[in-house]
Protein backbone atom coordinates (compact mmCIF):
# COMPACT_ATOMS: atom_id res chain seq x y z
CA UNK A 1 0.00 0.00 0.00
CA UNK A 2 1.23 3.49 -0.85
CA UNK A 3 1.16 6.60 1.53
CA UNK A 4 1.79 9.96 0.89
CA UNK A 5 1.13 12.76 3.94
CA UNK A 6 0.90 16.18 2.93
CA UNK A 7 3.62 18.50 3.84
CA UNK A 8 3.35 22.06 5.76
CA UNK A 9 2.30 24.25 2.34
CA UNK A 10 2.40 21.76 -0.08
CA UNK A 11 -0.21 22.58 -2.54
CA UNK A 12 -2.94 19.13 -3.70
CA UNK A 13 -1.43 19.31 -7.37
CA UNK A 14 2.26 18.12 -5.63
CA UNK A 15 0.56 15.66 -3.29
CA UNK A 16 -1.31 14.16 -6.28
CA UNK A 17 1.81 14.17 -8.02
CA UNK A 18 3.75 13.08 -5.70
CA UNK A 19 1.21 10.22 -5.27
CA UNK A 20 0.98 9.45 -8.59
CA UNK A 21 4.62 9.00 -9.21
CA UNK A 22 5.29 6.26 -5.80
CA UNK A 23 2.31 4.81 -7.69
CA UNK A 24 4.16 4.30 -10.82
CA UNK A 25 7.47 3.54 -8.83
CA UNK A 26 5.64 0.61 -6.63
CA UNK A 27 4.65 -1.13 -9.82
CA UNK A 28 1.06 -1.33 -8.57
CA UNK A 29 -0.75 0.11 -12.00
CA UNK A 30 1.37 -2.13 -14.37
CA UNK A 31 0.40 -5.31 -11.79
CA UNK A 32 -3.04 -4.36 -12.41
CA UNK A 33 -3.16 -4.31 -15.91
CA UNK A 34 -1.39 -7.39 -16.71
CA UNK A 35 -4.13 -8.84 -14.43
CA UNK A 36 -7.04 -6.82 -15.09
CA UNK A 37 -7.67 -8.72 -18.93
CA UNK A 38 -5.91 -12.12 -17.88
CA UNK A 39 -7.94 -15.08 -18.90
CA UNK A 40 -6.98 -18.37 -17.02
CA UNK A 41 -6.78 -21.30 -20.12
CA UNK A 42 -10.07 -23.43 -20.30
CA UNK A 43 -9.58 -27.16 -19.57
CA UNK A 44 -8.07 -29.51 -22.41
CA UNK A 45 -11.46 -30.73 -23.53
CA UNK A 46 -13.02 -27.25 -23.26
CA UNK A 47 -10.43 -25.82 -25.54
CA UNK A 48 -10.84 -28.89 -28.26
CA UNK A 49 -14.17 -28.16 -28.52
CA UNK A 50 -13.67 -25.00 -29.25
CA UNK A 51 -11.59 -25.63 -31.83
CA UNK A 52 -13.67 -28.12 -33.34
CA UNK A 53 -16.59 -25.42 -33.41
CA UNK A 54 -14.91 -22.71 -34.85
CA UNK A 55 -13.32 -24.96 -37.97
CA UNK A 56 -17.11 -26.65 -38.20
CA UNK A 57 -18.69 -23.27 -38.45
CA UNK A 58 -15.52 -21.53 -40.73
CA UNK A 59 -16.38 -24.87 -43.46
CA UNK A 60 -20.14 -24.32 -43.04
CA UNK A 61 -19.73 -20.53 -44.12
CA UNK A 62 -17.30 -21.04 -47.09
CA UNK A 63 -20.22 -23.71 -47.87
CA UNK A 64 -22.67 -21.22 -47.94
CA UNK A 65 -21.29 -18.45 -49.28
CA UNK A 66 -19.91 -20.56 -52.31
CA UNK A 67 -23.37 -22.27 -52.96
CA UNK A 68 -24.60 -18.78 -52.99
CA UNK A 69 -27.39 -19.18 -50.36
CA UNK A 70 -25.48 -16.22 -48.60
CA UNK A 71 -23.69 -12.80 -49.37
CA UNK A 72 -20.40 -11.88 -47.55
CA UNK A 73 -22.82 -9.39 -45.64
CA UNK A 74 -24.96 -11.59 -44.54
CA UNK A 75 -22.35 -12.57 -42.12
CA UNK A 76 -22.14 -9.59 -40.12
CA UNK A 77 -21.70 -9.36 -36.24
CA UNK A 78 -24.74 -10.14 -34.73
CA UNK A 79 -24.89 -9.24 -31.18
CA UNK A 80 -27.73 -10.14 -28.92
CA UNK A 81 -29.11 -7.82 -26.09
CA UNK A 82 -29.84 -9.04 -22.96
CA UNK A 83 -31.34 -5.35 -21.82
CA UNK A 84 -34.84 -5.67 -20.98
Amino acid sequence: MVEVKRKKGESFEALLRRFSRRIQQSGRVLQAKKVRFHKPEGNKNAQRDAALRREYLAQRREYMLKSGKMKEEDFGRKRKSYRG
